[in-house]
C-alpha cells in the first residue's frame, strides 16, 4: 500500500490529507475522498475515517481521508468548505501521481461530513469559495458525493443545530447565513448525484435530511439513489465489527452492505 501525508495550508498543521494507494499502477483507479463527521467540533477519523478508507481499496479505489478545520479552528463558515475544496484541487492536479483519473473522484462523508461532502456536491460554485481558490470550479465539484446520515437541513426542529452553530458560530440566527449552507436550498443543475444513507430512527440527525434533499434532487431532475434502514443508531459508519467499538447495535449485516452498494453506483456514474 502507498502512503503520503499532505498539507494543505501552510500555518494550519490541522489541515492534512491522507492518502491510501494500491501498489498496482496497472490500471488508473477511481478516487474517494473520505470526509469524517463529528459535528463541527471534531473529526471521528478512527471509526469514519481510517476504516472507511480501507473499505474502498477493497473495491479497488484510491482514497483520501481529510482533516480539516472544526470548533475554535474555523475562523469563517466557508473554512471547512476551502479546505475540502483545495483537497480535490490536490487530488486532480496529481492524478497521474496518484495513479487516478481525474475525472473519477468521488467523496463520502458521515453527518457533519456529510454535510461538507454533500457541500462539495452542491455548493462548489459559491462565488466566496471560488475568490479564495482563484482556480477552475470544475475542479472542486466531485463526480458524485455518497452522504451517510449527512446533516443536510438548518431547520431547528429536523436539522442538526449544533452541527450548524458550530459551522456559523455569531452568524447562527442568521437565517440567509443558515439558508447557504442548507444543501437542500441550493440544488441544481450544477449538483453531483448524490447517493444516500440513512437509518429511519436515526435520533441525532433525523431521516428528513436526506428525504429533504432528496426530493430536492427529484425537483432538480437530477437521479439519486437512497437506502433508509429501519433501525441503527448514528454513527454506524461500516456497520460491522470493524467501527462497532464494542457496540452491538453498530453490528447489522444488511446495512453493511453499503459501501459495496456505493461503489457499483459509482460505476454506474459518467
Amino acid at each position: 500500500m502507498k502512503y503520503e501525508k499532505i498539507q494543505l495550508l501552510p500555518g494550519r498543521d490541522h489541515v492534512t490529507l491522507e492518502f491510501f494507494g494500491h501498489n498496482d499502477t496497472a490500471e488508473k483507479r477511481d478516487a474517494i475522498l473520505v470526509i469524517p463527521g463529528g459535528g463541527y467540533g471534531a473529526v471521528c477519523s478512527d471509526r469514519e475515517g481510517y476504516p472507511i478508507a480501507q473499505a474502498y481499496m477493497m473495491q479497488e479505489l484510491n482514497a483520501f481521508v481529510l482533516h480539516y478545520s472544526v470548533s475554535g479552528q474555523i475562523k469563517s463558515p466557508i473554512d471547512p468548505l476551502y479546505e475540502a475544496a483545495l483537497a480535490m484541487i490536490h487530488i486532480r492536479k496529481n492524478a497521474d501521481k496518484y495513479n487516478i483519473c481525474p475525472e473519477r473522484v468521488f467523496t463520502v462523508g458521515f453527518s457533519a461530513g456529510g454535510h461538507l461532502a454533500g457541500s462539495l456536491a452542491n455548493l462548489w460554485n459559491r462565488e466566496d469559495l471560488h475568490a479564495l481558490l482563484g482556480e477552475d470550479a470544475s475542479l472542486v465539484r466531485p463526480t458524485g458525493a455518497v452522504l451517510c446520515y449527512p446533516v443536510t437541513l438548518g431547520v431547528p426542529e429536523v436539522g442538526c443545530g449544533m452541527t450548524f452553530k458550530n459551522l456559523l458560530k455569531e452568524s447562527f440566527p442568521d437565517q440567509n447565513a443558515v439558508d447557504s449552507f442548507s444543501l437542500e436550498k441550493n440544488v441544481g443543475a450544477h449538483s453531483s448525484p448524490v447517493f444516500f444513507l440513512h437509518t429511519f430512527d436515526d435520533a441525532l440527525v433525523p431521516v428528513e435530511n436526506s428525504l429533504r434533499l432528496g426530493l430536492a434532487y427529484e425537483d432538480a431532475g437530477i437521479p439519486f439513489e437512497m437506502h433508509i434502514y429501519p433501525h441503527a443508531p448514528h454513527g454506524i459508519a461500516l456497520a460491522n465489527k470493524i467501527t462497532w467499538s464494542g457496540n452491538p447495535d453498530f453490528v447489522n449485516s444488511a446495512i453493511a452492505r453499503w459501501v459495496e452498494d456505493s461503489a457499483v453506483w459509482m460505476k454506474g456514474i459518467q
